[in-house]
């Protein structure tokens, strides 16, 4: 697994901090395929946070009995419909929800996707967030994040995710050139 794992600790700059009551452990992925697509999915929301259209890396919660690999793999298969194949840990981020008390422990993977069928996405995913799958080049995903980033939520997300897709590419480059 990877050496240099990204480690960052963010602060929710977008709303004040009054407390914290929870945690989540979630599982995300930088998902590529054989041609170096990148696969992300795209939320429109409408919520407590504001109105949004915003790209994410596909993941989600760790339920209590799975392990972090088992997890992800579930969530790549509901969200994207991917079977995929894990290259690489990429790093931890912890962030904050101020807005809803909660401070996300996200674990980030490099996976690669071996087939892409059926998505089993929840009825919030399908109706509240509008979930939708999309395949971009590197460049197109670090403008997309920068788009998005004209939110208050995209803020948080882009500042979480940029560094997770930079430090994604690095590992795909290195990996290239052994």
């Amino acid at each position: 697994m990877n050496k240099q794992e990204l480690k960052l600790h963010l602060q929710d700059t977008q709303w004040p901090l009054t407390y914290i009551d929870h945690d989540r452990n979630i599982v995300r992925a930088i998902v590529i395929d054989e041609k170096q697509n990148f696969y992300f999915v795209r939320a429109k929301r409408n919520d407590d946070f504001g109105e949004a259209t915003l790209i994410e890396t596909s993941g989600g919660g760790v339920e209590a009995s799975e392990s972090l690999e088992a997890a992800l793999k579930r969530e790549l298969k509901e969200e994207l419909g991917a079977n995929v194949e894990i290259i690489d840990r990429i790093g931890v981020v912890d962030d904050y929800y101020n807005l809803i008390h909660r401070h996300n422990i996200n674990n980030y993977y490099l996976c690669k996707a071996i087939s892409f069928g059926e998505k089993h996405l929840t009825p919030d995913e399908i109706n509240e967030f509008h979930l939708s799958t999309l395949k971009l080049s590197y460049d197109e995903a670090l403008r997309e994040y920068n788009r998005c980033a004209n939110t208050r939520i995209g803020k948080l997300i882009a500042a979480r995710e940029l560094p997770i897709l930079k430090q994604a590419k690095n590992l795909l480059d290195r990996k290239q050139n052994r």
